[in-house]
C-alpha cells in the first residue's frame, strides 16, 4: 500500500470526514467478496452500485440500506462516457456532503470501470481521502475455468475494440484474452454483435494465427448453482450468434520457438532444470557447452 492509500484508509473510518471507498464485489453472487469490501459496504454512509443481476442487488441492499443503484444514468444517453461521467459526478457530489461514500462494482473495480478510477482520482484532488480495493475478476475466473497458468507462455490481455484501432502488437507464442468483444466498436448501447464487426476481428487474427485456430468463448459464472459458460471453436467456425455482451475470447498459444539456451546458461541455471524444462537430450547439453 503506497502511503497515500494508507493515510487515506486510516481517515476512511473517521466520523462524518467525508471519504470515498471503491470495492468490487467480484463474478459469483456474494461468494466471491472479500471480507474488507464486505465491512466498507455495511458501515458505509452511503453505498453505490453498479451490478449485473438483481440477486446482487438485493444482497446488497439487505448490508446496507442507502444502496442506491447507478444503473439509471445510462438511460436517455447514447454515449457510455457521458454515463461515465455523471456517474462520477454524482458520487463525488455525496463525498462532498461530508458523507463516507462506499462505491460497488461488478468484478475488479479498478478493470474496465471508467468511473471508479475518475472518482478516486477525483476525491483525491479535492483533499478527500479515497482507496480502491482489488475484487476477483472474469479474468481470474478464466484463469481457473480453464486451467490457464499466465506464467507459464505469458498472457496477453486487451480491450477488443482499442486492440483493433491502434494494432496493438503481440505474440502468438503467449496467451491471447480479448475483452469486450460482444460490445466490439461500440460506443452506445446495442446488445448484439454484428457479423459485420466480428469480421474485422477475425481478419485481423486471422493474419497471425491458422484458419484452425482454438478460440474459447467465455462467461464466468454468475451464481454459485451455475457453470461457466465454455464454447470451444475455431478462428474459421466462430460466429457473433455464439458471442453474447459478457463474453471474452481466449486463443491459447501457438506452437513454441526454440528455447534461448544461452540466456539460460549465462543465468546459472542448472543444466538438469534445462534438460527437464527444454525435453533436452544429454548430448544437447554437451553440443550446447551446459554441464
Amino acid at each position: 500500500m503506497s502511503v497515500v492509500e494508507a493515510d487515506a484508509a486510516a481517515s476512511l473510518s473517521q466520523e462524518s470526514s467525508g471519504a470515498l471507498v471503491v470495492v468490487g464485489v467480484g463474478i459469483k453472487l456474494a461468494a466471491q467478496t472479500s471480507l474488507e469490501a464486505k465491512t466498507h459496504i455495511e458501515t458505509a454512509d452511503k453505498v453505490f452500485y453498479l451490478v449485473t443481476d438483481p440477486g446482487t442487488e438485493l444482497w446488497l441492499q439487505s448490508l446496507n440500506p442507502t444502496s442506491e443503484s447507478l444503473q439509471r444514468f445510462y438511460e436517455g444517453r447514447e454515449s457510455r462516457l457521458v454515463t461515465y461521467l455523471d456517474i462520477t459526478d454524482h458520487i463525488l457530489a455525496h463525498v462532498r456532503k461530508k458523507l463516507n461514500v462506499c462505491a460497488v462494482f461488478y468484478g475488479h473495480p479498478g478493470i474496465f470501470v471508467f468511473p471508479s478510477h475518475r472518482a478516486v482520482a477525483r476525491a483525491r484532488m479535492e483533499g478527500f481521502p479515497a482507496i480502491m480495493l482489488p475484487g476477483i475478476s472474469a479474468e481470474d475466473c478464466l484463469f481457473a475455468d480453464l486451467g490457464i497458468d499466465p506464467a507459464r507462455y505469458g498472457c496477453q490481455s486487451f480491450e477488443a475494440t482499442d486492440f483493433l484501432i491502434f494494432d496493438r502488437a503481440f505474440d502468438a507464442r503467449s496467451s491471447l484474452i480479448l475483452w469486450q468483444v460482444g460490445v466490439l466498436g461500440e460506443v452506445g448501447y446495442k446488445a448484439a454483435l454484428t457479423q459485420g464487426k466480428l469480421d474485422v476481428l477475425l481478419q485481423r487474427l486471422s493474419r497471425v494465427y491458422p484458419p484452425e485456430q482454438e478460440v474459447v468463448v467465455y462467461e464466468a459464472a454468475r451464481y454459485p448453482v451455475c457453470d461457466p459458460r465454455i464454447v470451444r471453436t475455431t478462428l474459421r467456425d466462430i460466429s457473433a450468434d455464439m458471442i453474447s455482451s459478457i463474453s471474452t475470447l481466449f486463443l491459447p498459444p501457438l506452437a513454441q520457438t526454440a528455447p534461448n539456451l544461452d540466456a539460460a546458461k549465462r543465468l546459472g541455471i542448472p543444466a538438469d532444470f534445462i534438460k527437464r524444462r527444454f525435453e533436452l537430450s544429454d548430448a544437447d547439453l554437451e553440443r550446447l557447452g551446459i554441464n
